[in-house]
């Protein structure tokens, strides 16, 4: 596994983390939940990504990866980094959305309770909230570090302006933002160069989700839109997008093949390309998939002409 520094702070992280995005929900943890996170431990993802809303249901990641932590990882709390987030919708009413103070505490004790944990590595306010002061949700933040209940924070989805904000105040409440979190993909550039740039002048690391745009990155969509698959579901990811891009990842899936990568690898080393990256986040359901895209961590090298290729293709 390659480590990578976090922005100007003490913490590595797995270049490669593992998102539980959609695939450990339920009743109870699959087998293959359970060999996806011991198989992706014994490979060095110290780092597993999760958020009060994962699922579904709500909240049932959570309670999923804490059983885990008790069997499968019992011994192993302090060679893990966790994170949790809140800041989407969770319960209903008013206090159950957003970045109230009263929300993003009450979900984080929420959050330690499903896990059986004490606290959390890391804390993200999940997006932005534009009604609410932003001096209110940073100060939730400090909030949760001040009280031991997080031990680093950060922001996901903001914008440049936004987090030049955020950074000063949590300074001056004397917490550091750690991290921030992105979709960031070939097929999504909205962070260059701005947010970027930003990051890097505060020391701030970053970790893109959905690096791979939800599956378009890789052989699932290659022919077209499969019944069954995500784009169907007409949720995060539409057929019309898919359909839009096709051609597109057409000429990428050329480049990886003469890389001798799969599509899904040459997407994962083209996020990581830029050292002010820190980690990207992947969601697996499968064991293999696990491993190849780890994978891609043997070929992270691109030539000025592959880059230039891309660029043609997607910025």
């Amino acid at each position: 596994m390659i480590y990578r520094r976090s922005g100007r702070s003490g913490l590595l992280l797995p270049a490669l983390s593992v998102g539980l995005w959609q695939n450990f929900g339920g009743d109870a943890p699959s087998d293959e939940n359970r060999a996806i996170i011991r198989r992706a431990f014994e490979l060095g993802v110290t780092h597993f990504d999760l958020a009060n809303n994962y699922g579904p249901p709500y909240g049932s990641a959570e309670t999923n990866f804490g059983r885990i932590l008790r069997t499968d990882l019992a011994g192993h709390r302090d060679e893990l980094v966790i994170s949790t987030k809140a800041g989407w919708d969770m319960w209903p009413g008013p206090y159950g959305d957003w970045g109230s103070r009263k929300y993003l505490l009450a979900s984080l004790d929420q959050s330690l309770a499903r896990m059986g944990l004490d606290y959390v590595d890391i804390f993200y306010h999940h997006r932005p909230d534009p009604e609410t002061p932003l001096e209110e949700t940073m100060g939730a933040l400090a909030s949760a570090v001040h009280s031991g209940k997080a031990l680093y924070v950060g922001i996901s989805q903001y914008q440049p302006r936004e987090t030049h904000e955020a950074v000063k105040l949590l300074r001056d409440m004397g917490v550091r933002l750690l991290i921030h979190q992105p979709v960031y993909s070939m097929l999504n550039r909205w962070i260059e160069p701005a947010l970027l740039d930003a990051l890097h002048e505060e020391g701030v690391g970053c970790i893109p989700f959905s690096p791979l745009a939800q599956g378009q990155l890789t052989d699932r969509y290659a022919s077209g839109v499969p019944a069954g698959s995500r784009a169907t579901r007409g949720w995060s990811l539409t057929e019309d997008a898919v359909k839009a891009n096709l051609e597109k990842v057409g000429g990428l899936r050329e480049i990886a093949k003469r890389r001798g990568q799969a599509l899904s690898q040459m997407a994962l080393a083209w996020v990581l390309r830029d050292t002010r990256v820190t980690s990207a986040i992947t969601g697996v359901s499968r064991v293999r998939q696990l491993e190849e895209n780890l994978a891609a961590l043997d070929h992270l090298e691109f030539s000025a002409g592959e880059l230039a290729e891309i660029d043609r293709l997607t910025a």
